[in-house]
């Protein structure tokens, strides 16, 4: 054994107390060590209001900076529709970005770490080269709980690729009317359906520990995100579909079809909860208290918090941000827990802090809020790594992501017609061909076939704003070599029997669209999509069309003269999916989410619906082998796997539970 000198013992000594002290200096929220219960408690009793109140605000990157993250303590940071660093920014652009407002908060007094959040509603959408996968409308046709918790553990990878640990995702509304601008966020017009989706939770933040308690979000692994169930409650049911316009709906009816999701997302450990624009029965959400405090968080004991939609406080008065002081008031005392203001910062922070000093808004109702925000805070482990890195950087748009979306489109495919008799089908397409006909506005167009939601808030037309596979691309690809393959996106009449094609496939739809923008009266498709089809298949060229859109439009006058119809949604940038079907390659399995109305005057139609007289019900879907033996396999058909196993489970249970909430509540 070595002999130590007296001058190595004495700085081991000093070193010992060093350490000693240091750790007795150091705050017991600062310790990984702590219950996380114990850390917020600590760190709560260190803070002053202002820093509370900050801990409440959400501010698009554009009015953040790395100074106003450290002198007001602001506990979030966002990235509206759009929103981005840099054109075609890279993850590394996204990375330093996003630490650089880090290092402001990590330089505040306290050094509480922000939470960068992002909508990311069909893959990290807003992200130049990241895997684009069908939107939700799509989703909800392949009947596949597995395939979308699947899709939302790779969302989290691309979106943590980026530094960013927190999506705005899933939108579990139940959409009644198609005339709705957000229709194809919504799964499914039956709530069944979109409660089985609820699985994308697990898969963004990771499977819930078997002791997690319910309501209780958990800790979160390094390659989840946190996720956030919206848009509470009842915005897919407002009359004719108008966005944030009001749902009329009597209790029984918002807790059977509009709740039932939000349950199950709960049970699950989601973070967050985001709050509707709309109202019910002419209250809106953001300052209802009863169906936020009362029913969210004290019924359902909720735990993680709940967040306002952009600027939706300020539309708590008829004409937004004209009484700003009563919509601060009004939705922090409904129990909106951090605001996403998103620009003027000061004013929201003013305005609460006057609140809370003249007793408007109790101490308590601010301490529940942020104790909230700290809890999904400590969950994602940011107050031991608040900057983010390179580590995941080759996940966004890698090619195991980009197949998983191929896969999602396939499965999501609903077939409407095959032949103009049963006994001649025309799918699927013989690949061998002497010249074959593509036209439509759809069908070389990437924005189009990634619809709203994709780069920027609106979508975008063209080839040139990610990177993704075209319908054409596919079918070139897929085709045998020897086959010629004509593009002319609206051809003549004359052009089309003149050139002797094998067979036509005409690609139309809706163009990109987001929120009220897309809200429609009467749902017909892009123009000149129904000339197209008219001088495609009007004629003796066997035609298939395939429409490219978010909801059901008007097909019923062009259904005779087409000899096969596939419904394809929003498919996202893995086109490719779409002729692995049409080719043969797998077959058809997907069935309609939702109904498709014959015309715009039936609607709302529902599946049960006393009126019901649909052009093809809800649950339709015509079905096709593949003619090379292969099998695309969905959880739908066969064995039930073990999550969908408890959504069963919750399902005999949710009518029983209605009842006892309605009795509890003092409903009738």
């Amino acid at each position: 054994m070595s002999r130590v000198s007296g001058l190595q013992l004495l700085g081991m000594l000093w070193l010992f107390s060093w350490m000693v002290v240091t750790e007795a200096d150091s705050p017991i929220y600062k310790d990984p060590r702590q219950p996380v219960a114990v850390r917020i408690k600590d760190l709560m009793s260190r803070m002053k209001l202002e820093e509370k109140i900050g801990q409440m605000a959400q501010l698009d990157r554009l009015s953040a900076t790395p100074e106003i993250m450290r002198t007001y303590s602001i506990g979030s940071v966002l990235s509206g529709g759009g929103s981005t660093p840099l054109p075609d920014a890279t993850a590394k652009d996204w990375i330093d970005m996003i630490n650089g407002f880090q290092k402001g908060s990590m330089s505040s007094r306290l050094g509480i770490p922000m939470i960068y959040g992002i909508d990311a509603v069909h893959g990290h959408n807003n992200v130049y080269n990241a895997t684009i996968f069908p939107h939700n409308v799509g989703l909800g046709a392949t009947r596949d709980p597995d395939l979308v918790k699947r899709i939302g553990a790779a969302t989290a990878l691309e979106a943590r690729a980026t530094g960013i640990p927190y999506v705005f995702a899933p939108c579990i509304a139940v959409c009644r009317d198609p005339r709705w601008g957000r229709c194809y966020e919504s799964y499914s017009e039956d709530p069944k359906v979109v409660r089985e989706m609820t699985e994308i939770i697990p898969g963004l933040q990771g499977d819930i520990p078997s002791n997690s308690r319910r309501g209780v979000p958990y800790v979160i692994p390094k390659n989840k995100v946190a996720a956030c169930a919206k848009h509470f409650v009842g915005d897919g049911g407002t009359t004719k579909g108008a966005n944030e316009n009001n749902t009329a709906i009597d209790r029984h009816g918002l807790l059977s079809i509009h709740m039932p999701a939000y349950v199950d997302s709960v049970i699950k450990g989601v973070s967050t909860v985001m709050v509707s624009y709309s109202s019910w029965n002419g209250e809106r959400m953001h300052a209802n208290r009863e169906l936020i405090m009362g029913f969210l968080k004290g019924t359902l004991k909720f735990k993680g918090f709940v967040i306002s939609d952009w600027q939706g406080i300020d539309k708590l008065t008829s004409t937004p941000h004209a009484n700003y002081t009563y919509s601060v008031q009004a939705g922090i005392l409904a129990g909106i827990d951090m605001v996403m203001v998103p620009y003027n910062h000061t004013e929201f922070i003013d305005d609460l802090t006057l609140l809370v000093k003249k007793n408007v808004i109790p101490m308590d109702r601010i301490d529940d809020a942020v104790e909230r925000i700290l809890l999904v805070k400590f969950n994602l482990g940011l107050f031991e790594n608040p900057m983010a890195d390179l580590s995941f950087a080759n996940e966004l748009g890698s090619q195991g992501h980009r197949d998983l979306a191929r896969e999602a489109v396939r499965k999501s495919l609903v077939l409407l017609k095959n032949g103009k008799n049963e006994s001649e089908p025309l799918l699927p397409l013989p690949k061998k061909a002497s010249k074959i006909l593509v036209a439509g506005t759809h069908a070389d167009n990437l924005g189009y076939q990634c619809g709203g939601w994709t780069i920027n808030w609106q979508g975008f037309s063209g080839n040139n704003d990610t990177r993704g596979t075209t319908i054409l691309a596919a079918i070139r690809a897929t085709v045998d070599p020897t086959t010629d393959v004509v593009f002319q996106e609206d051809p003549s009449k004359q052009f089309v029997e003149e050139n002797n094609f094998s067979y036509a496939i005409v690609v139309v739809g809706e163009p990109p669209y987001a929120e009220t923008a897309g809200d429609s009266t009467d749902l017909t498709m892009k123009f000149p999509g129904p000339s197209i089809i008219s001088n495609v298949c009007g004629g003796s060229v066997k035609c298939v069309v395939v429409v490219i859109s978010g909801r059901p439009i008007v097909l019923e006058p062009y259904l005779d003269s087409v000899d096969a119809l596939v419904a394809a949604w929003l498919p996202g940038s893995e086109g490719q999916g779409v002729a692995d079907v049409l080719f043969g390659d797998f077959g058809f399995i997907g069935k309609l989410p939702r109904t498709w109305f014959k015309s715009v005057d039936q609607l709302p139609m529902n599946n049960g619906d006393a009126h019901y007289d649909p052009l093809f019900p809800f649950d339709f879907g015509l079905k096709t082998g593949a003619s090379n033996g292969s099998v695309e396999r969905s959880t739908s058909d066969g064995a039930v796997p073990r999550p969908c196993a408890l959504a069963l489970l919750v399902s005999a249970v949710v009518c029983f539970w209605v009842s006892n909430v309605e009795s509890s509540l003092g409903f009738r």
